[in-house]
């Protein structure tokens, strides 16, 4: 009765959106996220915005977003994640990209359900492509993010498009401010190398909308095959 009583009692999580003229989604995904159906939580919402020139922040105070602000020269992804967890207040930490959709009303709630529960330290959900995405960028969602849960996982894969983690485990280890990306593998590599679980929920699922040209793409993966090899 008070293992129930504690994952029944209110407690306040923080989403943690990194931009960058993100305006294209950002009306979108912040409405879809006001709308979660959270048990027993309050929910805010927390932008790490590095220097966005377009309606960005614009869009960000018109849903009452708390705004804090990294430049560019000082960038990285988590160095602006733990920039990020800073600021926010709550008890457990969530991420989502500036151009990600929760697919319903309960992907927040499904997605921290297993760190209230004590089933896992860090979670991630599933991605799923709309309408623009390439068909080689659906066989990679599909692959990657299946429609079954792991809860917990073995191994430490882990991606922070759409992910949350307790505040105690990000205190004790945080992001690695040095890698050119990967700093969720990273991060979920020494919690499970401490003896804390990494889960995947198929049930708290996103529309991930990559709107790259080719040589995005390729240097997104130039970067995190560096960040790999480190």
């Amino acid at each position: 009765a008070r293992s129930a009583a504690r994952i029944l009692a209110r407690v306040l999580i923080s989403v943690v959106i990194r931009t960058y003229n993100e305006a294209k989604y950002l009306d979108e995904l912040l409405a879809a996220t006001r709308a979660q159906v959270c048990s027993s939580c309050e929910i805010e919402v927390v932008l790490v915005d590095s220097g966005s020139t377009d309606d960005t922040l614009e869009i960000a105070g018109r849903h009452g977003c708390r705004i804090t602000h990294i430049s560019q020269e000082e960038f990285s992804f988590g160095r602006s994640l733990n920039l990020g967890c800073e600021f926010a207040r709550g008890d457990y930490l969530a991420f989502v990209s500036g151009h990600c959709i929760p697919e319903n009303e309960h992907w927040l709630d499904n997605l921290v359900q297993p760190l209230r529960s004590g089933e896992a330290a860090y979670t991630y959900g599933r991605q799923r492509g709309r309408d623009t995405t390439r068909f080689s960028e659906q066989q990679h969602f599909d692959k990657a993010f299946p429609d079954y849960s792991k809860i917990p996982q073995d191994g430490y894969f882990c991606n922070n498009a759409n992910a949350a983690i307790r505040r105690d485990a990000w205190e004790q280890f945080r992001f690695d401010e040095e890698l050119t990306g990967l700093e969720d593998m990273h991060l979920a590599k020494r919690l499970t190398e401490s003896g804390m679980k990494t889960a995947y929920v198929a049930d708290a699922s996103v529309f991930h909308i990559h709107d790259e040209s080719w040589r995005q793409v390729r240097t997104r993966y130039e970067r995190e095959a560096y960040a790999l090899h480190q």
